[in-house]
């Protein structure tokens, strides 16, 4: 499941390089020997610091550029030296390298009477050499790599680990010559100062320049096990020889993301070779998890090389992976359900690239460097192993973690979008322990923002699965994996809070913040909880208060802004036929989520600022129209459906009883969520099951409140379907089930006595209202012939009703295209229908 693509190979990149330099090394199998390449460090910006012992007796520093893929000699010792550690500054001007004594006799060209010996060498454009430290330990050098923007002084700064137990940094002072030229200034008097001591583990995070340590005075306590470190250790200073660690000894790294994550990830020692532990400390969410996993005593070898587990930052996740046994893919964000993180063991936890002996360290820019072999790789997750285990008959937690791990950490990517809709629509019906068209929609909402705080995490809808009253067991734990939640004590951040910038001001803040999501109930919001809203809203609709149209029209304004973001979205190439049409219903849950969903950001996260919460909120909820468009549109071209779907006097074909399927499962999805859906997609699926289900089916789902009779689709049943027995049927039984007001807009769109006779109706009823309420008189001429004299009744309403149009400004005020004649014209008809004297 963990790709790694190769970037650099020292055998490629550099050897063949120095193989063309050194011209009495004539076979490339002589080079080897002679050349002994080591990596010494990979700082910040990529490049690679390395050494090498030239044919000629010399030690020669050298640095490789990933962006240009040249190579650049950077210093030559006149006899061959053991550097341990090495750093070039920033503007490629210093080189600090920290030499050892030789272990295999030979002659040094430094050998002083301590065991190490750090220098500080001018490369560029003066070689001086300043003696930093003679110690009797080992020494890690490390410059630092400030930010331009920053950094308005011209002054490198290095930092000086001993393993005697403390750090120092070094400010050393440059000053430019003749306009270019860049050169230390008094180079005998640099100020230093103490960082750190009395430490027994000391880490260094390049990418972000961050220096982690552990004493016995912590500031963030841990419980680790009693003599973790037999020796001081050094994580990611240099990587010029590494130090093999005994099973029985604790490994620690530290991770840290710009969005304000920190993780303290430890191995347990290991006994008897039957469990592996390991702790991962979520500092940000305020606890930690430990994990036990059984090993399997078959793949178990039998020299038990290297049973501690490596642990690789990707951001998002964490992998922890034992080579042979698991690779546990580790939610660093989410950490509520243990289904959200993805344990897998053996054939599927293989890596091809790194062996049970492979000696790996984490370098900047989230890659891996493999020591023994000189390579460094980037690393990712792979797509192809992610869609295998979603339609493989695998357990439902795995598929829920890798439907996740798609959407939200590798996303957003198109083609990998589409094939997860693909999946959707090839298997359509939820599965036991969650639904996944519901999951789709709320891990790609997520997405979208959560990277923008990590506070998100407590108060944005994550997953489904919080919805259910109760979780699936198939949920809750992972086969073969026990984990240990415990609580973390609060750390300690120095300093004031003004000083505190960037990173640590957001972790102190999530740390602030976290009390308080403990002490509010259900901070995450629901969706759900807006039901009774919702309810209470629909009910409101019929009511005339003037507070309600005064809510209503707020509500319909969120919508207008959402919708008018929506509008610029692929607004021509539209293939579904949504957003056409004016539907009240889904206009205002779009309304009531955007509220709802604004004022639940402003209560638990005012910092982020009202204006920023609401275009959040406003492209969450626009995304989230999006996304249900999206995966109409992909079904619909994928079924090759075309505009002959909304034609009602066809019998739905198989393509068709497909995308109603979908569709009704997309609305199952999104009501149990109490989600909008884009406007009209009621009318498309109510169209679809006129289409594809029998007549009495139909009406089962209508009377059920599954499909909605919206005016538009009972508009195009008046006018598609001509007056058979079985449509004229259906038309009754629509019009039956129609509030009056609707009823009353569509009858006239149907030519039929009934429809006729009810639209003359109204128009007398109508009529009379108005005479009742001005208490005019009619003043009727007896002796003046009308339309049908035989029939005194009606000729005296058609007279009435005459005068009253005469009088009336505009005669056809209430009814368009009706009056006195159509009435008596109706009433005839219908007459003669009742005599049998006509037919219909």
């Amino acid at each position: 499941m963990l790709k790694l693509t190769q970037t650099f190979d020292v055998q490629t990149d550099i050897i063949s390089s120095i193989i063309a330099k050194e011209e009495t090394v004539r076979r490339s199998k002589d080079c080897a020997g002679v050349a002994d390449t080591r990596i010494l460090n990979v700082e910040k910006d990529g490049g690679i610091v390395y050494s090498w012992r030239g044919a000629s007796g010399t030690t020669r520093v050298g640095k490789y550029d990933p962006h240009t893929k040249q190579n650049k000699l950077l210093y030559t010792f006149d006899k061959q030296v053991s550097i341990s550690s090495c750093s070039l500054n920033k503007e490629e001007t210093l080189l600090a390298v920290s030499l050892t004594q030789s272990t295999q006799g030979r002659e040094e060209s430094y050998k002083p009477a301590s065991k190490c010996l750090t220098l500080l060498i001018e490369i560029h454009p003066i070689n001086n050499t300043k003696v930093l430290k003679a110690v009797d330990c080992r020494v890690k050098v490390q410059f630092l790599y400030p930010d331009f923007l920053r950094n308005t002084a011209l002054e490198s700064h290095l930092l000086l680990a001993a393993e005697d137990g403390y750090v120092d940094q070094y400010h050393i002072p440059l000053v430019k010559q003749e306009g270019y030229r860049v050169v230390m200034q008094n180079s005998e008097r640099l100020v230093r100062d103490r960082v750190a001591e009395e430490f027994c583990w000391a880490q260094w995070d390049s990418g972000p320049q961050r220096l982690f340590y552990l004493t016995c005075r912590f500031e963030l306590p841990l419980e680790l096990p009693s003599n973790p470190f037999t020796s001081v250790r050094f994580v990611n200073f240099g990587h010029d020889h590494y130090q093999e660690q005994p099973n029985e000894e604790l490994k620690l790294v530290v991770f840290t993301d710009r969005t304000g994550t920190m993780c303290v990830c430890y191995s347990h020692p290991l006994y008897r070779h039957k469990d592996s532990t390991y702790t991962i400390a979520f500092v940000h969410k305020g606890f930690s998890k430990t994990y036990t996993v059984a090993l399997e005593q078959t793949a178990i070898s039998a020299s038990t090389a290297n049973l501690r587990p490596l642990f690789i930052h990707l951001g998002y996740y964490i992998v922890v992976y034992l080579a042979g046994h698991f690779l546990h893919l580790i939610n660093c964000r989410q950490q509520d359900l243990l289904c959200h993180s993805l344990f897998l063991s053996g054939t599927d936890a293989c890596v091809d690239a790194l062996g049970a002996d492979s000696v790996v360290v984490n370098v900047p820019s989230r890659r891996l460097l493999d020591i023994q072999n000189g390579r460094i790789y980037t690393t990712d997750l792979s797509h192809d192993f992610l869609l295998q285990l979603l339609s493989s008959s695998r357990p439902e937690a795995q598929r829920l973690a890798a439907l996740h791990c798609m959407l939200v950490h590798l996303g957003p990517d198109q083609d990998l979008e589409q094939k997860i809709i693909n999946w959707i629509s090839e298997n359509v019906m939820s599965f036991n322990a969650f639904d996944q068209i519901q999951e789709f929609i709320l891990a790609s909402l997520y997405r979208i923002c959560y990277q923008q705080s990590l506070s998100l995490d407590k108060v944005m809808p994550y997953s489904s699965v919080f919805e259910k009253k109760e979780l699936p067991v198939a949920l809750t734990a992972i086969p073969g994996v026990k984990c240990t939640p415990e609580l973390l004590a609060q750390p300690v951040i120095k300093g004031k809070g003004r000083s505190l910038q960037g990173y640590w001001e957001e972790l102190q803040w999530i740390i602030e913040r976290m009390k308080y999501f403990e002490a509010v109930p259900n901070p995450r919001y629901r969706t759900t909880q807006i039901k009774s809203d919702w309810t209470k809203l629909q009910a409101a609709l019929n009511s005339e208060k003037k507070k309600s149209f005064n809510h209503l029209r707020y509500l319909e304004e969120n919508t207008k802004k959402v919708l008018s973001m929506v509008d610029t979205w692929r607004l021509d190439k539209r293939v579904v036929p949504l957003f056409q049409e004016e539907d009240q219903q889904q206009r205002l849950l779009v309304g009531l989520m955007v509220d709802k969903l604004r004022e639940h950001l402003n209560r638990h996260l005012p910092r982020l600022g009202k204006k920023k919460i609401d275009m959040l909120v406003l492209n969450y909820v626009a995304k989230l129209l999006e996304l249900v468009r999206h995966m109409l549109e992909s079904v619909w071209l994928k079924l090759k459906l075309g505009p002959t779907v909304l034609c009602l006097k066809q019998q739905g074909s198989s393509e068709d009883w497909a995308m109603f399927h979908v569709m009704c499962r997309i609305l199952e999805a999104t009501e149990g969520l109490c989600l909008p859906l884009p406007p009209g997609y009621s009318t498309l699926l109510t169209v679809l099951g006129v289409r594809c289900l029998p007549r009495h089916t139909f009406l089962q789902y209508v009377d059920h409140g599954f499909l909605k009779l919206t005016e538009p689709f009972v508009s195009r049943l008046m006018t598609d379907l001509d007056n058979s027995d079985g449509n004229e049927e259906l038309k009754f039984s629509v019009l039956k089930r129609l509030p009056e007001c609707m009823e009353q807009r569509v009858c006239q769109l149907w030519d039929h006595p009934i429809s006729s006779a009810c639209i003359s109706r109204e128009y007398v009823r109508t009529r009379l209202e108005k005479y009742t309420k001005t208490r005019g008189s009619v003043q009727l001429d007896r002796d003046k012939t009308c339309f049908r004299p035989e029939f005194l009744p009606l000729t005296y309403l058609a007279s009435m009703l005459s005068d009253m149009e005469m009088q009336a400004a505009n005669p056809f005020e209430e009814q368009e295209n009706v009056d006195a004649r159509f009435v008596e014209e109706t009433a005839l008809k219908q007459t003669m229908i009742k005599l049998g004297l006509e037919h219909k």
